[in-house]
């Protein structure tokens, strides 16, 4: 895709998404900054220890299970998702857990899509509804804060990590994470975090707390500006990836770039590529969102995770006409 057009995309939805949140100044005192700190630089942030899920199925592909970090609120205390099987022996085929950076769209939309052409391909697919998002959003009005942000961040990888403990137990042989967006981000942060991971897939990933988007609202820039002290502080933790070290082999992990991406700016995703020794990186001609539409990626990415998950090649190759 042309760079003007693939840059005009992510700044349109960019300016529309903002509009939507509203971003407002909160003052310092209500950051919560320094209780976010020391719960991000302690250990309770991504414990050692990842119990399986206790997953119970309400039909063939929903299910559910308790949050393995407790909160209290209590919409989020129950995660759900769904998983969708390979027809024949799916407990003998790997999982891909599908991470995406908008729930809303991606959980109804994209995934059940991209879930049939993985099937397709060899893989079972699961997905999860984030805390605070979808049937988890509390019913009432909250306020985001430093350690709410941190909190929401440890439970999804807790979520994560319960699922694919889960999901090993019950026989498939591999768990690997395709992560997009703020997903990306998440699937990082798992592969940082967990050894049983197989291999992570960060499209477009967030990478750190820091940003900066162009934004047309006088009153969201001045917004950001004024948190940005809290989230350059944030960025001295373990959220930040590039200060994190994988724990699975750099050869099972991909990067995948925009190079006229204006949401997951080039520069932080080269750090983390220097960082982590150089994995895989693929820099593709297209934005944040024009990139979802690339012609032929998803396949390429299968092709890709197939050998690191344990599928034969060929039966990626059997979903290249589709």
């Amino acid at each position: 895709m042309i760079a003007p057009l693939a840059k005009f995309i992510d700044w349109s939805v960019l300016q529309m998404a903002y509009a939507v949140v509203g971003l407002r100044h909160v003052p310092k005192p209500k950051w919560k900054l320094e209780e976010a700190l020391e719960f991000l630089n302690g250990p309770d942030f991504i414990p050692a220890a990842s119990d399986p899920a206790r997953i119970e199925f309400d039909g063939p592909r929903h299910f559910k299970f308790p949050a393995p970090r407790p909160s209290k609120v209590e919409e989020i205390n129950i995660v759900y998702g769904r998983l969708y099987r390979c027809a024949e022996r799916w407990q003998e085929r790997p999982v891909i857990i599908l991470l995406d950076g908008s729930p809303s769209v991606g959980y109804h939309s994209a995934f059940p899509l991209l879930a049939r052409r993985f099937n397709r391909a060899g893989f079972n697919v699961a997905t999860l509804v984030p805390p605070y998002e979808l049937k988890r959003r509390p019913r009432r009005p909250f306020e985001w804060d430093c350690l709410m942000f941190a909190r929401s961040m440890a439970q999804n990888v807790a979520e994560i990590r319960a699922l694919t403990g889960w999901l090993l137990d019950q026989g498939c042989p591999s768990v690997g994470l395709f992560g997009v967006s703020f997903g990306g981000w998440l699937a990082g942060l798992t592969a940082c975090s967990d050894t049983r991971i197989a291999s992570a897939v960060l499209t477009v990933p967030r990478v750190r707390m820091t940003f900066s988007h162009p934004v047309v609202w006088r009153r969201v820039r001045e917004a950001l500006q004024a948190l940005r002290p809290a989230h350059e502080a944030m960025d001295t933790t373990r959220l930040n990836l590039i200060l994190s070290t994988p724990v699975i082999p750099k050869e099972n992990i991909l990067l995948i770039e925009g190079i006229h991406d204006l949401f997951a700016e080039r520069q932080p995703i080269e750090e983390l590529w220097q960082k982590w020794k150089q994995p895989a990186i693929w820099r593709l001609p297209h934005g944040h969102i024009s990139g979802l539409l690339e012609p032929g990626l998803t396949n390429r990415v299968l092709r890709w995770l197939a050998p690191r998950l344990n599928v034969p090649v060929f039966q990626t190759g059997q979903t290249t006409n589709t």
